[in-house]
């Protein structure tokens, strides 16, 4: 349930009713909406009653929500989340780029592209040190000790970095490390994992599952809002559909739609969208096109060695040139870029 106040309702007001309301069970979140304030009612509304409410000076409209995401419902939240990830803006009219290899392999690996990276106007750092792969058998990933190499190139460029987690007993050496904490397509809906992360401190970058529909996709966000950290970004990296010729099918129609659905920023991948370099331009453009608040690319210093994804790697020369065209295209559209 949502209600709305008259514009000019003083806070005092608005904070009686919020009390009166918690007393009742309810978990009450207040907006200060463009000339009026909203409250955001989480719990079960069956017994209150839209006509009393509407009794109390200063109400202006109720309406019950019929979705079950609560927290992430552009209904309570009518304006653009903006995530703070350590100094760098997500959402909110501004369009930031992530990029970085698909794995961390060697010191001088990552601390060079992530310098090639943020020469070429890249906000935030990512690269693989736990990778969730099909077979037991490929390239898992350093582990801690590629959380610390991370944390070398954090330290030569200053670009916060962005890695996945894969497991709740993980959560306190991310939350002393990294400064965006990923959950993969894999683990959309592990739902342990996403209850733990959402006591963290840091934002969380949530990707889509392979197969999930929208609504199961912001109920995950859901899950980890309700925990108290509500700090999420969504992020598109394209859905497992009847074609086999790309990696993914990337779902532009995603962005807008998800706008309509939710406050929270929309970044894309379209790395894993595409499972091709050649393709990581045009979904890029699409999806900036689209409306998308940013984007997050993989990038490798020499694609064709690289332990995981080489294929679906730009170079740091190609980085670049998709940088020019994107922030043009961005700023076209009029975002921060």
């Amino acid at each position: 349930m949502v209600i709305i106040m008259k514009p000019g309702t003083g806070r005092e007001r608005i904070e009686a009713l919020a009390h009166e309301l918690e007393v009742k069970g309810l978990k009450v979140g207040i907006t200060n909406g463009v000339g009026c304030s909203i409250l955001g009612l989480v719990g079960d509304t069956t017994n209150l009653d839209a006509d009393d409410l509407m009794l109390h000076e200063g109400v202006e409209r109720v309406m019950r929500v019929q979705e079950p995401y609560k927290k992430a419902n552009r209904k309570f939240h009518p304006d653009d989340t903006v995530v703070d990830v350590a100094g760098v803006k997500i959402g909110g009219g501004n369009f930031t780029v992530i990029a970085g290899p698909c794995s961390v392999e060697t010191e001088d690996q990552i601390i060079g592209v992530a310098q090639d990276v943020k020469k070429s106007g890249a906000k935030l750092l990512r690269g693989g040190a736990f990778k969730p792969r099909t077979s037991p058998y490929s390239f898992q990933g350093m582990g801690v000790q590629g959380l610390e190499l991370l944390l070398k190139a954090k330290k030569a460029t200053g670009l916060p970095i962005v890695t996945e987690i894969m497991s709740p007993r993980y959560c306190e050496i991310f939350e002393n490390t990294v400064d965006l904490v990923q959950i993969g397509a894999r683990n959309m809906q592990n739902f342990d994992l996403l209850k733990e992360v959402g006591k963290m401190s840091k934002p969380v970058l949530l990707k889509r599952g392979l197969a999930n529909t929208y609504e199961e996709w912001i109920m995950s966000a859901e899950y980890i809002m309700s925990e108290g950290n509500e700090n999420v970004i969504l992020c598109e990296r394209g859905i497992r559909t009847f074609e086999t010729y790309t990696r993914n099918t990337l779902d532009v129609a995603a962005i807008p739609s998800l706008r309509r659905m939710t406050h929270l920023p929309i970044i894309v991948d379209p790395s894993h969208s595409g499972g091709a370099a050649w393709l990581v331009e045009p979904l890029t453009l699409a999806a900036t096109a689209a409306g998308a608040d940013g984007i997050i690319v993989e990038v490798h210093n020499d694609p064709a060695h690289a332990l995981c994804d080489g294929k679906q790697s730009l170079t740091p020369a190609q980085f670049d040139t998709l940088m020019e065209k994107t922030v043009a295209l961005a700023q076209f559209m009029g975002k921060q870029a």
